[in-house]
């Protein structure tokens, strides 16, 4: 049989078929030295009768996330809000995590009931990026079918800092239930583990929660490809004096113009300028 990986506690993973069935099975040991399941994986497996299946292959990844730890990702759904005060830095990194990653992120500011102007704050600070941005609030019900709407089809990973409520509006977007069933029984876990990644489904909903967090490691990437991952940037790169240009000190840069002439966010760009200089710290930083 065929089916999607919901969750791995150990050495064993709930497998979800695509008419609503739930396997409990474990991955064979040599399996497992290759590459060990993530909830999101395509896999074959043999159910169990009396015992538990196996996991026989995985199939071919379109992409795997190191954290959350997760496979197949279409969208990388980031949640902010009013409260508690954005780490857009952290943002920022994930926005270079989700492009290296060739995942699509979307923005979702949530509670905007709090502060209806933020969202269009954030749109003004990613004007000329393709960053879709999303205003939400769980409580009062506000743009839920709009974003569920982009969700439906897809395999969307949630992710951002705690008590921004992604609980909440993932409750609100499908009451999701968290009950883990007879793995937790095996495992002897508790139901509401906040530790690892889930992939739940309702409908045409398949969602990773994943728990809140607040950093994130920079990757190891090639400064040099970094600006190709700001889009807004890359059209002005071919006026630039330098090529390639990292749009950061050199002489002659367009982008630099653009900011000082307010047609990119300076705010946004300082940003850039201080992860550049994180992404270069690391990729020197790699053999050491």
């Amino acid at each position: 049989m065929e089916g999607t990986v919901l969750q791995g506690i150990g050495s064993f993973y709930r497998i979800g078929t695509d008419d609503g069935m739930v396997y409990t099975c474990r991955a064979q040991k040599k399996l497992r030295k290759v590459a060990a399941p993530l909830p999101g994986d395509r896999v074959r497996f043999t159910p169990g009768e009396d015992t538990d299946g196996w996991i026989e292959e995985i199939r071919p990844r379109k992409n795997a996330l190191p954290r959350p730890a997760v496979a197949n990702v279409d969208i990388l759904a980031l949640v902010i809000a009013p409260v508690p005060e954005p780490d857009m830095q952290l943002i920022e990194r994930l926005l270079l995590y989700a492009a290296a990653s060739q995942v699509q992120p979307i923005l979702i500011v949530n509670k905007q009931d709090l502060d209806g102007a933020m969202a269009g704050r954030i749109r003004e600070e990613y004007s000329g990026s393709p960053l879709r941005v999303y205003e939400t609030s769980a409580m009062e019900g506000t743009g839920i079918d709009l974003l569920r709407q982009a969700l439906e089809g897809q395999i969307a990973c949630f992710a951002g800092q705690s008590a921004v409520g992604k609980s909440s509006l993932l409750n609100a977007l499908c009451d999701f239930s968290l009950e883990t069933g007879e793995l937790s029984r095996k495992t002897e876990r508790g139901r509401h583990t906040t530790r690892r990644a889930e992939l739940m489904t309702a409908g045409k909903l398949r969602i990773i929660d994943t728990p809140g967090f607040s950093l994130l490691d920079v990757l190891e990437l090639d400064p040099t490809e970094m600006p190709g991952f700001y889009p807004e940037y890359e059209t002005l790169a071919g006026e630039c004096r330098f090529r390639p240009c990292m749009h950061d000190r050199e002489p002659g840069c367009a982008v630099r113009t653009a900011v000082d002439e307010g047609r990119i966010s300076r705010i946004r760009y300082e940003r850039y300028r201080v992860l550049l200089g994180e992404v270069r710290e690391t990729w020197k930083e790699r053999y050491r």
